[in-house]
């Protein structure tokens, strides 16, 4: 493990009363994967974000959670402040890949079983982790998995006029000069608050501050690359096939409006493996965490209490 010597303070982001919370640059297979960490008692507790996000979509969180916890989150590879590197077949954007980061930083940073709490498609990263090294999962939080809706498997049982946009959307990508095209026409503010306006329930939740922080790492090299490879990724683990393998608990919480990812699409998932409750959130969308975290942290904090050791 391979740390910064100085650790970076991030402020403005918590109540006086709450833990600081510290950014930090750890070293895995070569590449510099950015956390942030806050407290220093109780169980420790992973946060896992979706799709272009990064750990800084956990900033209403962290320090309240770290009132109880120890509590890190991580920007998976590719995304944030973490590393960008060329998709290549030993080291592609894949749940897989992903699930190996997280555990890894569970042996090597937090040093024991972790609860993980995942945000749409970090959800799968949690459930991949879990199936992968169950001994390291003491539990996962799920907030509005990804269902996966353009999945290969999904896609087969859909007409065929349903179907043939995507495919062609995605043969497209595959030309760099389109592919390239597409990111940059999508990288812009008045485009990432039109689709974050469309996913929030809460519209207020949608600030200036929140489009910088989506935008920013779009400027890194390597960032069209990761997209454009998670775009067409079609394959890998759905969480119904994950969840039916998962022996530790789970709690869901879910946005009634999410436009993405239909409640009751999600209510069917929770009939699946170890989950104890669905939790509805009356007008909240697709990210939770940020729109309704008033919402959200007390029943992440009552569900860490209930199964932490001791």
């Amino acid at each position: 493990m391979t740390v910064q010597p100085s650790a970076i303070p991030v402020e403005g982001l918590a109540n006086v009363s709450d833990p600081a919370i510290f950014s930090q640059i750890w070293q895995w297979q070569g590449l510099g994967i950015r956390y942030q960490q806050a407290g220093t008692q109780g169980a420790a507790v992973l946060l896992v974000h979706g799709f272009g996000a990064s750990s800084d979509h956990w900033r209403k969180n962290i320090a309240v959670l770290g009132q109880t916890n120890r509590v890190y989150a991580i920007d998976l590879l590719g995304f944030g402040q973490s590393a960008k590197p060329r998709p290549v077949p030993e080291l592609a954007y894949t749940f897989e890949t992903w699930a190996a980061q997280v555990l890894a930083f569970c042996r090597q940073v937090i040093g024991e079983p972790t609860f993980l709490v995942g945000n749409s498609i970090g959800c799968i990263v949690a459930l991949q982790s879990a199936v992968t090294e169950p001994a390291w999962v003491r539990g996962i939080g799920i907030l509005n998995c990804s269902l996966r809706l353009l999945h290969d498997r999904k896609r087969a049982t859909l007409p065929w006029y349903r179907n043939v946009g995507s495919s062609l959307l995605q043969k497209a990508l595959a030309y760099p000069a389109i592919g390239n095209y597409f990111f940059t026409r999508l990288a812009k503010p008045e485009v990432i608050r039109k689709i974050l306006l469309q996913a929030y329930g809460h519209k207020e939740a949608v600030t200036d501050e929140l489009i910088e922080l989506l935008l920013k790492p779009a400027q890194d090299k390597g960032a069209v690359d990761v997209f454009l490879a998670f775009i067409r990724y079609s394959q890998g683990p759905l969480a119904e096939d994950l969840l039916p393998q998962i022996n530790c608990p789970i709690v869901m919480l879910w946005g009634t409006d999410d436009p993405w990812e239909a409640i009751a699409l999600g209510q069917e998932l929770a009939t699946c493996g170890q989950v104890e409750e669905f939790i509805p959130l009356k007008g909240v969308g697709h990210c939770p965490q940020d729109e309704a975290p008033e919402l959200v942290n007390p029943i992440l904090q009552t569900w860490l209490s209930r199964h932490s050791p001791n």
